[in-house]
């Protein structure tokens, strides 16, 4: 279904500016304003009212030489350690808050049941990669060596992240490879697996070209987050994925796709390459699903099965052995 018509209420969101030509200073006033629009109440009809059962608290955490708010969401009763979630939202690394994934990550809690722990890790083009993962994974060391002040199990833990956030948690699954902590599960949404030059190439994803007119993740924005995200001299393979040469000894992953997504083929792509390594891997595209559908539930009916389908694969992932 590539390239048709996208839901009705997303086409409301289209943004037609051009992105790629923002100084730094229109960005970061850019952003300022989008995360006061989505942060309103009003905003909650496209965004998603929270689950009632669960209980929503902005806290702060210190890591090494900088000062993180993570939104943590648990449910209302719980008598136990839960299972640690942590998740990761999307805005390529220049936008976005861990705010935008109530909807998703409160009914999560409330419903695994579990801890989970949304980070509002740096944004470039103040802080460019590799800066954000380093705040993921710093995160997730921080969280599983206190266990016991946060009420988790960190023997029971998964990552989860959507488009740029997906990136982060992907490349927490492979760090942790090596350094732990282990993780049970990872659920990768609309993925960007892939953030060198070849990202937004059409002969490489044909899924760029098929969904160019998608409303939710234009090009010149995509573009844009590659420009001010990923330093000059950096290696764009280390923070890509896709672009590791092994990727065996992983934890599970579900990898959630929009057929209407420009970068579709990223997760597409990313799952053939789990499994050629031996990784168990699901990968589920909902065809008419745009980029960043599980943040706007109001305007995506296809967003309501998604979060039944990651709900049901973390519970069977974090369930005591």
């Amino acid at each position: 279904m590539r390239g048709s018509t996208a839901p009705l209420g997303t086409r409301l969101l289209r943004d037609t500016r051009d992105w790629s030509t923002l100084t730094e200073d229109e960005l970061i006033a850019a952003r300022l304003k989008a995360d006061r629009a989505m942060a309103s109440r009003a905003a909650r009809v496209v965004t998603g009212f929270p689950d009632r059962r669960a209980h929503i608290e902005d806290t702060k955490i210190e890591l090494p030489g900088r000062t993180l708010t993570v939104r943590v969401h648990r449910p209302k009763t719980a008598d136990r350690p839960l299972p640690l979630i942590l998740s990761f939202h999307g805005g390529g690394f220049i936008a976005g808050s861990a705010t935008q994934n109530d909807w998703l990550n409160s009914r999560l809690a409330a419903r695994c049941p579990a801890v989970v722990v949304a980070v509002d890790y740096r944004l470039a083009p103040e802080h460019p990669l590799p800066l954000p993962v380093d705040d993921g994974y710093d995160t997730l060391v921080h969280l599983t060596e206190t266990a016991e002040d946060w009420g988790i199990d960190p023997s029971a833990v998964a990552v989860m992240g959507e488009s740029a956030g997906g990136t982060i948690a992907a490349l927490l699954a492979l760090w942790a490879r090596a350094e732990g902590p282990a993780l049970r599960a990872q659920v990768l949404n609309y993925p960007c697996t892939d953030w060198t030059a070849a990202m937004a190439s059409a002969e490489e994803y044909p899924s760029i070209a098929a969904n160019a007119d998608n409303p939710t993740l234009s090009l010149s924005r995509l573009s844009a987050a590659r420009k001010f995200a990923v330093p000059s001299a950096l290696d764009a393979r280390t923070v890509s994925p896709l672009r590791y040469a092994d990727l065996s000894d992983l934890p599970p992953a579900l990898i959630v796709t929009g057929g209407l997504d420009p970068i579709d083929d990223h997760g597409r792509r990313y799952a053939d390459r789990l499994r050629a390594d031996g990784v168990e891997t699901r990968l589920s595209c909902y065809p008419r699903a745009t980029h960043t559908f599980l943040s706007i539930p109001g305007l995506v009916p296809a967003a309501r099965p998604a979060r039944r389908e990651i709900l049901a694969f973390l519970q069977a992932k974090l369930s005591r052995v």
